[in-house]
């Protein structure tokens, strides 16, 4: 029994001389490693920053760059106590595999999301409208947008729809035009239309003076001529100053006794306040 005992011993010491340098190699390669990396992604850090990379997305770019090194490193510490990569290898990838085919619409509105915060075709608090959705941009995320609507509603639209469609930036320049249709009947005269246009929405003073509104004959129609007024305003103004000028031109047409033709188009009749 002391024979069977003292070969364990013996055989236990063997493997502790033999492991132990890996193991103590390891452990240094896992220490200091870590260091290195720590070190590493506070350097990157300073640079996307003097790159001007959004707070959204330096955090996460960062947290990239520190898995993917610890896994090296993890892999290298594997390595060095004499465990065989293939087979790991080989499961990581299946892994992978099954996580990438499973997360198809979701890799697809990351990989739009780092676009988007990469190249920035809007940023929070921007204007924007995207097929018909239109709104203030509240969030930009790496997998959606939360935009928020002038009617208080929250949009959350998926940054592979923002990246694949036509993308309108209402606050890029800072000003928005605005585009109100107006009808005018044909016996009317345009220059006394337009005077009347002009003198309606003047007192609106969240228009803008430069560049001046543009007033236009836009299309002829059935029962009436199609006038165009452009008012250029701030961009959160859209809304108020569409309904205020909609509102005051239709006084100033009541007032002035513009006559419309009705849907029948078989009389015409006046305008109420």
């Amino acid at each position: 029994m002391n024979k069977q005992l003292q070969h364990y011993w013996e055989l236990a010491i063997d493997k502790i001389v033999l492991f132990a340098p890996r193991l103590i190699g390891a452990a240094l390669i896992l220490w200091i490693g870590f260091k290195i990396i720590a070190k590493i992604v506070q350097f990157v850090e300073g640079i996307l920053k003097r790159m001007n990379i959004s707070d959204t997305m330096r955090p996460f770019l960062l947290s990239i760059l520190s898995v993917i090194l610890k896994v090296a490193i993890i892999f290298t510490v594997v390595s060095v106590l004499g465990a065989d990569l293939s087979g790991l290898v080989a499961i990581v990838a299946a892994v992978s595999f099954a996580i990438g085919m499973s997360l198809q619409g979701s890799l697809g509105n990351f990989a739009s999301g780092i676009l988007i915060l990469f190249l920035k075709p809007y940023q929070v608090s921007d204007w924007i409208q995207i097929d018909d959705k239109f709104g203030k941009v509240e969030e930009i995320g790496i997998f959606s947008t939360v935009v928020s609507t002038p009617g208080n509603k929250t949009l959350i639209i998926p940054n592979s729809k923002i990246t694949d469609d036509v993308v309108t930036n209402y606050s890029k320049r800072g000003v928005v035009r605005l585009e109100l249709l107006v009808s005018m009947p044909y016996a009317e005269d345009f220059p006394r239309v337009k005077q009347i246009i002009e003198k309606a929405i003047a007192p609106v003073d969240k228009i803008l003076k430069d560049p001046q509104p543009e007033i236009g004959i836009n299309n002829f129609d059935s029962h009436n001529i199609e006038i165009v007024v452009r008012p250029y305003v701030a961009p959160d103004d859209f809304w108020e100053v569409t309904f205020e000028a909609h509102r005051r031109i239709k006084n100033a047409f009541s007032e002035n006794q513009i006559k419309m033709a009705y849907s029948e188009g078989v009389e015409l009749g006046t305008i109420g306040r």
